[in-house]
């Protein structure tokens, strides 16, 4: 399977739940996918309300041939940049993740050790306005593994399961 099947794969899997932008995504990415969620607990009438609270997730698709270690530094900055510029943090803020899903031919061995060891936390107002996280997968579609940091590990699943691998 190449990473433009592997592509079009996973953005039917995201278009069920995520508002998907395939024509204008940021510059150096392929598409991205925007989630939103905004709930509310009130008494009785909606003017009595109780609590409020919003969730973003904000996904974002690369493409590459081989994915080299400076290469993915690029890729991963420019996602987290992209996806914080995005956030406005309030008072019934929850969080807002952002997500990076880089879809590669093959991946050096350097870029493989490196992406455990890319994370990105940001608190809003000591957390009192929110947070946000960052997940980072990559699936070489030579050979089907699926790379993961710390907090994309829960998507593994996910993307062996959409993708048969």
């Amino acid at each position: 399977m190449t990473a433009g099947e592997t592509l079009e794969k996973l953005l039917r899997a995201y278009g069920v739940y995520y508002d998907v932008n395939r024509n204008h995504p940021a510059p150096p990415f392929a598409a991205e996918a925007v989630f939103r969620s905004h709930t509310e607990q009130y008494f009785l009438v909606r003017r009595a309300r109780l609590a409020e609270s919003e969730s973003n997730e904000y996904v974002y698709f690369a493409l590459e041939d081989v994915l080299t270690a400076p290469l993915l530094r690029a890729l991963d900055g420019a996602a987290w940049n992209a996806g914080t510029a995005r956030i406005v943090p309030h008072k019934d803020h929850r969080n807002s993740d952002v997500t990076l899903l880089l879809l590669a031919s093959r991946v050096e061995p350097d870029a493989a050790a490196l992406i455990p060891k890319l994370k990105h936390y940001r608190s809003y107002h000591f957390g009192f306005q929110g947070w946000t996280h960052y997940r980072l997968a990559v699936v070489e579609a030579e050979t089907g593994k699926v790379f993961c940091n710390r907090q994309a590990r829960t998507m593994r699943g996910f993307l062996k399961r959409n993708l048969a691998l």
